[in-house]
């Protein structure tokens, strides 16, 4: 007897995962737990591991193809088992990985109704709002496809971004008007525009954009063309969602780290022998922000389109970048830890996001995003707001200048902390006293100051 292994749901809204590399073969024998192969999805890239102890039988999806949730991807006979083709008897009888939802495969039966002399498709006994994830929506919006034409071919129906991929491609049905109408092509174009929810100056808008994309971009010679992977595709769709819905405003202040730059040289040798690891400013600037977080909760909030959600958990999201993507993994409950338990955090994430391993769960739940630039040099930079969240900060890089102190120039370490607001949220008074209160907390360190 054979078991199915289906597409996993990595993620509460996740409806499909890509491919990104099968890790066994065909007639490769598998322990249970190991590894089978890994998935790119919107939210994360993850292993795919087997419940059983077997052999592949068969792979069915080919690496870099997207498929939705519940697709069967392969069979593993097992030990102990005879092999049997998949068009045996013995198939009907196979069992499905349990990690996985359960699923028939069987789309919903599809019907027609007119509104306002034009028909489109409507899933059968679907009720209240259609729901899409980020990645259909975000791609649709980039391209001028209405939704509401488009034919999915996901679990009950669900539209899938290869169901969207396919309408960019291919075109999406045009609105079918009842015959005997006399309406002429003017008419017919406003009442197409209403029943999609859009105005004909916003479908123009869709329009010239999506003929601005189809622009081939001229290749010269020794040129190098780079296909698009999930991951960086992610990455790009949520940076352009995130411009586009939320209103950024940006503020920067400047912070004296002299007595910070002090007290880590005093502290890293000793912390590297007893730890392990290094100790950066990093972590300094955190513990920073989520005692300014304390003070100001509304920094801690989320859009959530009709209101406005205020966490009372402080999970920070870093910004983790490898040689070809960005990752946020997040560091819970950032407030009942030490200088020391944030420095382990952060280490432990970095670890994990270089290897390749972080899970749903280091990704998720993030309230405030603190992004270090200043690795990279960087001494002024404009973030983008990681959304829903309603703000974000960059600590850029630590460089010595002349300043005045008590009408005398002196070199001082500095530091400059940008921050991005969702304005929908935030205004600029509490953003201010917020980056005044993390700016005294940094110039508050001090000789006296434990990291434990």
């Amino acid at each position: 007897m054979a078991t199915k292994v289906l597409m996993p749901q990595l993620g509460e809204s996740v409806t499909e995962g890509t491919i990104a590399k099968w890790l066994v073969q065909k007639g490769d024998f598998v322990n249970k737990y190991d590894a089978l192969a890994e998935v790119n999805t919107d939210k994360v890239t993850a292993e795919v591991p087997s419940t059983v102890s077997g052999r592949i039988q068969e792979i069915l999806i080919a690496e870099g193809e997207t498929v939705s949730v519940g697709t069967l991807m392969m069979y593993i006979v097992e030990e102990g088992e005879n092999e049997t083709s998949e068009n045996s008897p013995e198939v009907t009888k196979q069992t499905e990985q349990s990690f996985v939802p359960e699923t028939t495969g069987k789309q919903p039966e599809m019907k027609r109704e007119t509104i306002n002399q034009i028909e489109k498709p409507t899933q059968q006994g679907s009720r209240g709002k259609v729901r899409y994830s980020p990645a259909v929506m975000t791609l649709a919006q980039e391209h001028g496809i209405d939704l509401s034409l488009v034919m999915g071919t996901g679990i009950g129906g669900r539209i899938t971004r290869k169901d969207v991929e396919k309408a960019v491609q291919e075109g999406v049905p045009a609105p079918t008007f009842t015959q005997g109408v006399n309406l002429d092509t003017e008419e017919k174009t406003a009442m197409a525009y209403t029943t999609a929810g859009l105005t004909q100056e916003d479908t123009r808008k869709q329009n010239a954009v999506t003929q601005a994309k189809a622009q081939p971009v001229p290749i010269g010679v020794g040129d190098q063309e780079i296909p698009i992977t999930p991951v960086r595709r992610t990455i790009a769709n949520r940076m352009v969602q995130s411009k586009q819905e939320a209103p950024h405003a940006w503020m920067m202040v400047e912070v004296d780290a002299t007595n910070l730059v002090k007290l880590r040289e005093v502290s890293k040798d000793e912390f590297k022998r007893k730890e392990g690891f290094s100790l950066t400013y990093l972590p300094f600037f955190i513990k920073a922000v989520v005692e300014a977080l304390k003070e100001f909760p509304m920094m801690n909030s989320s859009w959530s389109g009709d209101k406005i959600i205020m966490h009372k958990n402080i999970n920070i999201s870093l910004a983790v970048a490898t040689d070809n993507a960005l990752f946020v993994p997040v560091i819970k409950d950032t407030d009942q830890k030490s200088i020391y338990g944030i420095a382990k955090s952060i280490e432990g994430l970095a670890q994990k996001t270089r290897a390749g391993k972080l899970s749903i769960d280091d990704m998720a739940g993030g309230t405030f995003t603190v992004n270090n630039t200043g690795t990279f040099g960087s001494i002024l930079s404009q973030p983008i707001i990681n959304a829903p969240q309603a703000a974000i900060m960059s600590v850029e890089a630590i460089v010595k200048r002349p300043v005045v102190i008590d009408d005398m120039i002196a070199v001082r370490s500095m530091v400059n902390l940008c921050l991005s607001l969702d304005h929908r949220v935030l205004d600029g008074l509490i953003c201010g006293q917020f980056m005044q209160s993390v700016k005294r907390k940094v110039e508050g360190y001090g000789a006296g100051t434990s990291i434990y």
